[in-house]
């Protein structure tokens, strides 16, 4: 043991293994929100890079950025955030981000490349208003292997992470959290395994931010839902080769979680212990893998499952539930040409909106539901369209009797069984 100890401290020791650590208040940064402190933090970030790579400090303060932010590759830049700033948003290591509005296209607050990271800061726009959205550029970007994202929140981004533009591998989202606005966190082009973990987007995070000017009123928080319920995209994931997703959740989206082909491919994803609530499409699958597809573990979604005409791919739900907003009809509309399986799957609540909306609408494919409980006791549990490949439905429970509408050409490629009616 001692002979350990003595070894590490050797180690630690050893200036050839020692990384820099600047602090870019030495470099000029004011942190007082007034100055713009782009130049002086980009400094230091340079510093940091001739020095082989090392950790820019920011301490806490108020960093206003009026232009963009590189971080080179090798480089860490860190804040003080030992928790999400929920409401005392001015705590800790704040960027106040102003430049670039109207600039959708426009170069990212932070730019990231292979090996570098952002670390425990708060990223406020203080000129977004809930009541006239304006665009802004990505607040984060990165490009290569290893880009990290870690311990941040992005309390009203108009677009959050951006691990799609460029090509990457391996990169790590880590405890993030805000309210974006169009979309939280885009994936396309990762040639390896990428890992997204604890990333929870709620306008909490902007409606009850200290700094959040309009979002704070009762107008604001109104055009703020309204707008969210109209645009906002969670998470878009393209061309990924196995994705791990686990802890994410979005609330009032237009769209939770949606998985989409691009030039470079299709997506890969194994999601775990994930959500989407209270909004009309808590998950859509316009295309996944053919070989690997897609796999929901202990997720919850509020309210509706999409399956495109044009997914060929498996997509698994199992030990996931369903339950409804107002405004639902079915709780999946399958279509496409893959496998849908529900498995352990409990549904709660579908044609809320007053229609006769089977829970599951079957419109393509093959959908397999085995040992899945149907809480709605006067409405179809199933439908099987005439394009449907098949279905088969067994073991379940179907609170009041069994409702299936099993179109004529499809009824030969139908099974059911052991199912408990009551």
């Amino acid at each position: 043991m001692l002979r350990h100890v003595a070894l590490v401290a050797a180690l630690v020791a050893m200036p050839g293994v020692a990384f820099a650590r600047v602090n870019a208040r030495d470099f000029g940064a004011k942190g007082d929100g007034k100055a713009d402190d782009t130049a002086a933090v980009q400094r230091a970030l340079a510093a940091a890079a001739a020095d082989r790579g090392g950790v820019v400090e920011l301490p806490k303060g108020m960093y206003r950025i009026d232009g963009s932010l590189d971080v080179p590759p090798g480089v860490c830049l860190a804040g003080e955030w030992q928790a999400p700033h929920h409401a005392n948003t001015e705590h800790g290591t704040v960027l106040l981000a102003t430049g670039n509005a109207g600039k959708e296209d426009g170069p990212p607050l932070i730019m990231l490349h292979q090996s570098s990271a952002v670390k425990g800061i708060t990223v406020f726009y203080p000129d977004q208003d809930p009541t006239a959205v304006k665009p802004y550029p990505w607040a984060i970007r990165a490009e290569g292997m290893h880009g990290t994202v870690e311990d941040v929140t992005l309390v009203n981004p108009y677009m959050g992470i951006d691990f799609g533009t460029h090509k990457n591998e391996l990169h790590y989202i880590r405890n993030v959290f805000g309210c974006p606005l169009k979309l939280g966190v885009y994936v396309d082009g990762t040639t390896d395994i990428g890992r997204i973990e604890n990333v929870h987007f709620n306008p909490h995070s902007w409606q009850r931010c200290s700094l959040g000017g309009k979002a704070r009123t009762e107008a604001g928080w109104k055009a703020l839902w309204a707008y969210l319920e109209a645009n906002l995209e969670g998470f878009r994931i393209g061309q990924t080769d196995w994705e791990y997703m686990s802890g994410c959740f979005v609330i009032l989206a237009k769209t939770g979680l949606h998985f989409v082909k691009t030039d470079r491919g299709t997506p890969n994803v194994v999601l775990t212990q994930c959500g989407s609530d209270i909004g009309p499409i808590g998950i859509r699958v316009d295309a996944s893998q053919p070989h690997a597809g897609l796999a929901f573990t202990n997720c919850q979604v509020m309210a509706t499952v999409e399956v495109g005409p044009e997914n060929s791919g498996p997509v698994k739900f199992s030990n996931c539930g369903f339950w409804p907003i107002p405004k639902t009809g079915s709780q999946a509309v399958l279509e496409g040409k893959g496998t849908t399986i529900f498995q352990a799957c409990h549904f709660a609540g579908w044609a809320a909106d007053g229609s006769d909306a089977p829970c599951i609408d079957v419109r393509g494919g093959v959908a397999l539901i085995q040992a899945c409980d149907f809480f709605k006791s006067d409405k179809p549990q199933l439908r099987v369209g005439p394009r449907a490949a098949g279905a088969t439905i067994s073991g379940c429970r179907l609170q009041g009797g069994e409702r299936f509408l099993i179109a004529e050409p499809a009824r030969g490629r139908v099974q059911s069984g052991l199912n408990l009616t009551e």
